[in-house]
């Protein structure tokens, strides 16, 4: 008898670093659902482990219904929940903002469904390729010494998520989620991430260790270490999904 392929194989981690005094990120991996989670508490902002904490524990708790377009709704819903509930909990606690970023993918046998607010990420790697999927909402700061940077052969500097974050979860009264459709194919991978790896590791390198084809706990450990090696100065956390053996 023949054993059916695995649909995919996922790790996720979430740390501390190395300089924040708690850890503001959260994680989910419910491969039973076919979901997968990353969301940043905005740092320097009250309570971002309660808003992140509170994403993941609200899509924690979901049923999947036979529809993936059902489950998205059920999804963009439990979202906009949690907004109303961090603007909430934030008036009644006298601060200006309790908020955070998301970034998950959901999946479906003919496509993956990614959505995200703010700057934490969501890459696909396929045929030797990293690319990044999700757009980040924030107002870049240009860096002055990029050009000078550029002309060194040295490995180019990591780029943070940057900026100004333009939308988050708590952050305004209607939410707005992004969603985009990607490859369901046997050998795909993709990763999710706060921006404290963006801080730490360059795209190209990222890459560098899928293209090494490691399982998926190895290449998470292999983006913690080299996170936590160069100083990890945020909160470092992220997904990696496989699909197929």
């Amino acid at each position: 008898m023949r054993m059916t392929e695995p649909a995919y194989r996922s790790f996720g981690r979430t740390e501390i670093g190395k300089v924040r005094g708690h850890n503001e990120d959260a994680v989910l991996v419910r491969e039973d659902l076919g979901l997968w989670v990353v969301a940043d508490g905005l740092g320097g902002h009250s309570a971002g482990d309660l808003a992140s904490r509170r994403i993941v524990e609200r899509l924690g708790e979901l049923t999947r219904p036979d529809s993936v377009d059902d489950f998205i709704d059920v999804i963009e819903d439990s979202l906009e929940a949690v907004n109303t509930e961090l603007r909430r909990t934030a008036r009644e606690r006298g601060v200006d903002l309790i908020a955070s970023t998301v970034a998950l993918l959901v999946h479906h046998p003919e496509y993956m469904v990614c959505g995200w607010v703010g700057d934490s990420r969501v890459y696909c790697y396929e045929a030797g390729r990293l690319q990044q999927l999700t757009r980040d909402h924030a107002h870049q700061i240009e860096d002055p010494f990029a050009q000078l940077r550029a002309r060194d052969d040295a490995q180019p500097p990591p780029q943070p998520g940057g900026g100004m974050l333009t939308r988050a979860i708590g952050a305004e009264e209607r939410l707005f989620v992004d969603w985009l459709v990607a490859p369901s194919r046997s050998g795909v991978q993709f990763l999710l991430c706060s921006d404290g790896v963006n801080k730490e590791m360059t795209d190209r390198e990222l890459e560098a260790l899928f293209h090494a084809n490691g399982s998926p706990p190895s290449l998470i450990d292999n983006i913690f270490d080299t996170s936590l090696a160069r100083g990890a100065r945020d909160n470092v956390s992220a997904v990696v999904v496989r699909l197929g053996a």
